[in-house]
């Protein structure tokens, strides 16, 4: 089962996603909370295992931005009212799995529970490089650990994720199996000390690895 805690200060939301998520023969929602605050308490004082946190952004006390910054463990996806939030933008940033709007389909919303329970990130490199794109001048927030310590194909590896590319992709512009770059990308993520391949193109922009689109290479 993939246990699930709901975050969200309207009540008729966390109601209207509970009942699509009880529904599922693999999900549970094992707790409810109406803040980031609480979420947290819940989390930290009590014997609750959770595995997915939905995280709305938007709240009284503690936003979804500063929780999913201080969750350690569970994954957490946001959401958010509008598609490129800069809300949205900042919960990656934080460590946030990936973002979904809050009309999202059910069955969309069901999916993206199981794909980042399985360790992916439900927002795609492509959609993400354009939030980059849009909040640039907010990066650098603080100096990205340097890439020095990977090795010249882990490396490459990076770049092409930066870049949007999927494994199948990278494996067929590299003519390896897609094995060999998912070990590669692991290595990286471990090396790095980051979470997903959505904060592998958060890296990529924060160390100039990647120019945005807007700005002058220099």
């Amino acid at each position: 089962m993939i246990r699930v805690m709901l975050v969200d200060d309207q009540e008729l939301l966390r109601a209207g996603f509970k009942m699509v998520l009880g529904a599922q023969p693999d999900i549970e929602v094992v707790a409810e909370a109406a803040d980031g605050a609480a979420a947290l308490e819940i989390l930290n004082t009590t014997d609750v295992e959770v595995d997915v946190v939905l995280m709305d952004v938007r709240m009284p006390r503690m936003d979804g931005v500063e929780a999913t910054r201080r969750i350690e463990g569970p994954k957490v996806l946001i959401l958010t009212t509008f598609d490129l939030d800069e809300y949205a933008f900042s919960a990656i940033k934080a460590g946030a799995a990936g973002f979904l709007l809050k009309d999202v389909p059910p069955a969309d919303l069901v999916q993206a529970i199981r794909v980042v329970h399985e360790g992916e990130a439900v927002v795609s490199p492509s959609t993400l490089r354009r939030m980059l794109d849009r909040f640039a001048a907010q990066l650098p927030s603080q100096e990205p650990p340097p890439a020095d310590e990977l090795t010249p194909r882990e490396r490459e590896v990076l770049l092409m994720v930066a870049r949007g590319l999927s494994n199948m992709e990278i494996a067929a512009g590299l003519e390896v199996a897609e094995a060999t770059v998912k070990t590669h990308l692991g290595r990286v993520l471990a090396k790095l000390g980051l979470r997903d391949r959505a904060q592998v193109v958060v890296y990529a922009y924060e160390a100039g690895l990647i120019v945005p689109s807007h700005r002058p290479k220099v």
